[in-house]
């Protein structure tokens, strides 16, 4: 799956980035050995409800799969997002594969 060309990842800050009409959408992460803990999923108010969140868990998850990584997901929208989507089970930390029930 390709990445999506409008998000970034700015690793300085340690968020993925997002930004449409001006505002910005970010999903936090912290690195940990061998994986990203993802922390929390910010969309402003006027993008709610737009799919954004989706989109850019969609570009995190491919992202942290084509660096060989694992995903902690410890923000409740990625937990989520993760029950409703299991062809991402492979790469969720197996601690966090149990907890989701994944």
């Amino acid at each position: 799956m390709a990445l999506d060309p409008e998000i970034t990842d700015n690793r300085e800050t340690r968020r993925y980035e997002l930004t449409v009409e001006g505002q910005t959408s970010v999903v936090m992460y912290n690195e940990v050995g061998g994986g990203l803990l993802i922390t929390e999923t910010i969309v402003p108010i006027p993008l709610e409800g737009r799919g954004i969140a989706s989109r850019m868990a969609k570009h995190v998850l491919t992202d942290i799969r084509d660096r060989s990584l694992v995903v902690l997901p410890t923000c409740p929208f990625f937990a989520g997002y993760l029950k409703k989507h299991p062809e991402y089970a492979d790469i969720v930390h197996p601690s966090y594969r149990i907890a989701l029930g994944l």
